[in-house]
């Protein structure tokens, strides 16, 4: 996700904790936190940490994370551990903690570390301490409200746009991992306040089984949910040709005043799960692109399963060679930033097919309102403070120590997001629900759907 495109024109936020890649879902699990290692040790020793701000990122709390999830869920997570979950055997259950979503040592350390950087640069953004902030270790896009799924415990995009709301009257989220964003969707399914656009293969039972393109939001958020379900193979022209124009469509229309791109790198070829063609420099274009129309910008990682060409995509430098010695032997063995990741796998994406896809969310991006606006509101105080003197001075950024800035949790505050949650104690219920129980369940899980939420920004920043 082309980190190298943003340059010093843009002031950018990099957010990394050094521990963030020492978690390990298990032998044989997919998901390797140690990837965000590899991708940190790029940034390094290509020296690109001179081009941003960069923070060790505050970790969140379980008031963070209940902004979305419900207490009982994330009571759970910080209670479980390997070696008592013999005794949350029915909790296990009831949150779908398990295989796919395995209990491991340090869980909620970990993520509350992810969520932490997420949620910190989200509040960047709000204050224009950057125009562009970004957390690799971000973008777990499928966990629910009750419950975990797909390698994804605590939704932290929902929570970081749930504090981009405050300033922000339009947010819109696109997703370009191969998985379908159908947390993010289900969070924001009945509002306008915020549009979500995923790119994603659909069909042959494939996780998470959602993201038809005839899913287009209910209620206030009617057509405010875009899907585009592709098939297997797709190369880069192919994706460029309908990514450029609908996501031109889309911002022309919604007018959004913050973006937040979910990049994550199994949509790469060769990729442990996944199956598409897309090159380490197609799947940059995406990000080049939306960068492009210079609104600010929260990036977040995501999915992707074969380590070494996750660090390669979310560095994506224009230098061709690898030549420094940090974890050389993951690169073997053409030791470069841009192998050919192509595969054999048959593009079945036809041209009559994306023109179909096409003119389908052409037609729907016509039923919209074009953007909505909000009533003006007092702003809410920030989960984070800033001191004054805790700003990034450019002139120091000179080595790998910079990143160990200051941040604090602003402790003895009101609870600022009451009007964003639903305060009734639910029972959790399964994701997957049909017929009448759906849209019920979708309320439940909508904590921003209710409007009017917080959309004044102030003319001076109050520090504390």
């Amino acid at each position: 996700s082309d980190i190298n495109s943003f340059s010093m024109t843009n002031r950018t936020s990099y957010f990394y904790d050094p521990d963030v890649g020492n978690f390990h879902y298990g032998a044989g699990h997919p998901m390797k936190p140690h990837r965000l290692s590899l991708t940190h040790s790029l940034v390094l020793h290509y020296g690109l940490y001179k081009k941003m701000m960069v923070f060790k990122p505050y970790k969140a709390s379980q008031h963070d994370m209940c902004r979305f999830h419900s207490e009982d869920y994330i009571d759970f997570l910080q209670k479980v551990s390997p070696n008592n979950m013999q005794g949350f055997t029915k909790s296990l259950n009831t949150f779908n903690v398990g295989d796919d979503c395995p209990v491991f040592p340090g869980l909620f350390e970990f993520c509350s570390r992810y969520t932490g950087a997420s949620l910190q640069g989200a509040t960047q953004l709000n204050h224009k301490i950057c125009d562009i902030a970004i957390n690799w270790a971000g973008g777990l896009h499928h966990a629910k409200k009750f419950e975990a799924s797909g390698f994804c415990y605590v939704n932290d995009i929902v929570i970081s746009i749930l504090e981009l709301l405050k300033y922000h009257p339009r947010v819109l989220y696109i997703d370009i991992d191969i998985h379908h964003g159908d947390g993010v969707q289900e969070a924001f399914y009945l509002t306008d306040r915020v549009m979500t656009v995923s790119f994603h293969k659909y069909g042959n039972y494939f996780f998470p089984g959602t993201g038809d393109m005839y899913e287009v939001g209910a209620e206030s958020g009617r057509y405010y949910c875009l899907n585009v379900p592709l098939r297997d193979g797709i190369d880069d022209q192919s994706y460029r040709q309908l990514f450029q124009p609908v996501i031109k469509q889309v911002v022309d229309f919604y007018q959004p005043t913050c973006i937040v791109l979910q990049c994550g790198a199994d949509s790469l070829g060769c990729d442990r799960l996944g199956c598409f063609n897309l090159s380490i420099r197609g799947h940059g274009e995406c990000v080049e692109f939306v960068k492009s129309f210079k609104i600010p910008l929260l990036v977040l990682g995501g999915g992707g399963y074969t380590v070494r060409n996750v660090a390669r995509c979310w560095y994506d430098t224009l230098t061709h060679t690898h030549t420094h010695r940090s974890y050389f032997e993951y690169f073997a063995p053409d030791f470069t930033l841009h192998p050919d990741v192509s595969t054999r796998i048959e593009n079945q994406n036809s041209r009559q097919y994306l023109e179909q896809i096409r003119q389908t969310v052409f037609e729907n991006l016509k039923m919209l309102n074009h953007a909505p606006s909000v009533q003006i509101h007092d702003v809410p105080s920030d989960m984070l403070s800033y001191e004054r003197n805790d700003e990034p001075d450019p002139d120091e950024r000179g080595g790998e120590e910079n990143y160990t800035r200051s941040v604090h949790f602003e402790t003895g505050r009101e609870n600022t997001c009451d009007t964003l949650l639903n305060e009734k104690k639910k029972t959790p219920v399964p994701s997957r629900c049909h017929g009448e129980d759906t849209r019920a369940y979708v309320r439940s899980c909508s904590s921003a759907c209710l409007d009017p939420l917080v959309t004044h920004e102030p003319d001076v920043l109050k520090h504390a």
